[in-house]
């Protein structure tokens, strides 16, 4: 259970130091945050990247700095807010490839990387006995 606890709290603090980093590139300088032009947006409802740089920082971001913390604390519920932000990233991803009607390899490693966070989230759960639905619940002991 460590290495499950220690790879999510891992993914988290990397994931939101990297929303942090690449929110506030897009914050700083919305017409062309680390040299991606304006022009990928013309498919989607921005004109530049101070929206979605807001939303990176603060949800991405600060979403997962907060749920890895949450993690290091043994916070009882850290497991159901590990799989909310790896369910979030992953939408993220998806939403981002089809505004951006495009696929680039970070895409895919950051899908990755969300989809890894609810795996991992969902083994925490199951190994804690704390899912929210008797469904995957473990099965009483028999004495």
């Amino acid at each position: 259970m460590k290495a499950i606890k220690g790879a999510s709290i891992a993914l988290h603090l990397l994931v939101g130091v990297g929303g942090l980093a690449g929110g506030l590139a897009a914050v700083s300088d919305p017409v062309s945050p680390l040299g991606v032009p304006t022009e990928m947006l013309k498919n989607s409802p921005f004109s530049d990247y101070l929206i979605p740089g807001i939303v990176l920082m603060a949800v991405i971001g600060m979403g997962n700095l907060v749920a890895g913390f949450l993690a290091i604390s043994r916070f009882k519920h850290s497991g159901l807010t590990s799989g909310a932000m790896g369910a979030v990233l992953v939408g993220w991803i998806v939403i981002q490839c089809f505004m951006l009607r495009t696929v680039a390899a970070l895409h895919v490693i950051f899908f990755f990387i969300g989809a890894a966070q609810g795996l991992l989230a969902l083994a925490l759960l199951y190994l804690r006995d704390s899912f929210p639905f008797s469904l995957l619940k473990k099965p009483p002991r028999r004495a």
